[in-house]
């Protein structure tokens, strides 16, 4: 059994810092492509677009004028011989048309409060953009922390089963007890309940990434590449200036801001009227020679008389409540990517910082204390239960250094998505 207990020491004398189990014959996924797949095919992001492009084509019904009115009469018939044109003089066939023209400068202010409507719903397609980049590099990273979950499972299911070995070994020659056994096979099948429950989750993730990618929830999602984390170089100031100039939603929040003003001028020009031009032509039949019935026409301008100053009035305040709340909103937001990016900044420095501390530090100090633990085991100066403990203890910082690694690339992306664009 010699060379049992020196093949367990040397599997743990060669544990890396950061072991990899990649199964090489699945293709790896490429997160730039996952972005662009998602960008091209998800229908929200599709019918945000149709939405905008809707607004867009109401920018020239707002500016148009109203379609000419044509009129065709009979005028002064008698009713006694109507179809008789040419029994009384005032008799006329008339021919009409007219066309109504609001006040000067009214549709230009029409189609600008449609324009600016339309420009904040192109900026939200672009939010929804970052959205959607956010929400994929999140399952992205999510799923590269199960796959390296599972790679640590599974590596310690086979140091498990080494104990397992090892245990009954001594315990065959008298040197370990039962219990060993026992508290090492409770640990495995623990483990094995771990996998059961990752591989569902992966089973999740992969179903939402492929939603956002409008595909099938069945697509296979390979294998994700090791990556290294990269220190951000901007100062929280500079992230700030950055999304005060490029978040798209703010500049929505401009626009929106812009509708209301032109909506308030265009409410003032309501104290104003608008004029409707009308031009008939009236034919008349002759009737005899002395009444030769000649031909008339009418010219003629109507307006509408604005004396309803309340409903004005209040389109007035209308405006002005549009404008108030389009401000504030965009200060609401400023106030959020304010915090935002200076709690996520933090939070970035925390992982970065745990990512080398598990690095350099925890991890090779754990690998070390396991072999030690299981050198010492072997010539009984260590009970079981050290061993088990020093083995947890391992698993636990090499998980909790990939779900660093994955934490920080998302917190990443969401302070991205905050911003309002790519900062690495």
């Amino acid at each position: 059994m010699i060379y049992r207990f020196v093949a367990v020491l040397v599997f743990f004398s060669l544990l890396s810092l950061r072991p990899v189990w990649a199964d090489e014959a699945q293709p790896l996924e490429d997160l730039p492509r996952l972005v662009q797949t998602a960008l091209a095919n998800n229908p929200e992001l599709k019918a945000s677009d149709a939405r905008w492009q809707m607004f867009r084509n109401r920018i020239v019904q707002a500016r148009s004028f109203d379609d000419p009115m044509l009129m065709l009469k009979i005028q002064n018939g008698i009713v006694k011989d109507p179809f008789n044109f040419g029994r009384d003089p005032m008799t006329q066939k008339v021919i009409g048309i007219s066309q109504q023209f609001p006040f000067f400068g009214k549709r230009t202010l029409k189609g600008e409060v449609a324009a600016k409507e339309a420009e904040s719903y192109r900026w939200s397609v672009d939010e929804r953009t970052l959205e959607l980049k956010r929400m994929v590099k999140e399952s992205y990273y999510q799923i590269y922390f199960i796959d390296k979950s599972l790679e640590i499972i599974d590596k310690n299911i086979r140091i498990i089963d080494d104990f397992i070995t090892l245990a009954e070994t001594k315990y065959s020659v008298g040197q370990g007890v039962q219990q060993d056994v026992f508290k090492s096979q409770l640990e495995r099948s623990r483990m094995l309940d771990m996998r059961i429950t990752l591989e569902q989750q992966r089973k999740t993730l992969s179903a939402n990434l492929n939603a956002l990618l409008y595909r099938s929830p069945d697509v296979s999602v390979g294998k994700i590449s090791d990556f290294e984390v990269t220190p951000l170089s901007l100062t929280a100031e500079e992230l700030r200036t950055t999304a005060y100039e490029n978040r798209p939603l703010l500049r929505s929040y401009k626009a929106l801001i812009e509708k209301g003003e032109a909506g308030h001028k265009l409410a003032e020009k309501e104290f104003y009227p608008d004029f409707n031009v009308a031009f008939e032509y009236m034919q008349r039949d002759r009737i005899d020679e002395m009444e030769r019935g000649d031909n008339m026409y009418s010219l003629g301008v109507t307006f509408n008389l604005p004396v309803r100053r309340e409903r004005r009035q209040a389109a007035l305040a209308e405006s002005s409540s549009e404008i108030s709340m389009a401000t504030e909103e965009a200060n609401s937001l400023k106030n959020s990517i304010s915090f935002g990016i200076s709690d996520l900044m933090a939070q970035l420095e925390k992982r970065r910082k745990l990512i080398e501390l598990y690095k350099t530090g925890l991890l090779p100090q754990a690998a070390q204390s396991l072999e030690s633990a299981t050198i010492s085991y072997r010539v009984n100066k260590v009970d079981f239960l050290t061993l088990l403990d020093s083995r947890v203890t391992l698993f636990n910082y090499e998980r909790e250094y990939y779900d660093s690694l994955a934490d920080y690339q998302m917190k990443l992306a969401q302070l991205e998505a905050l911003v309002g664009k790519e900062i690495q």
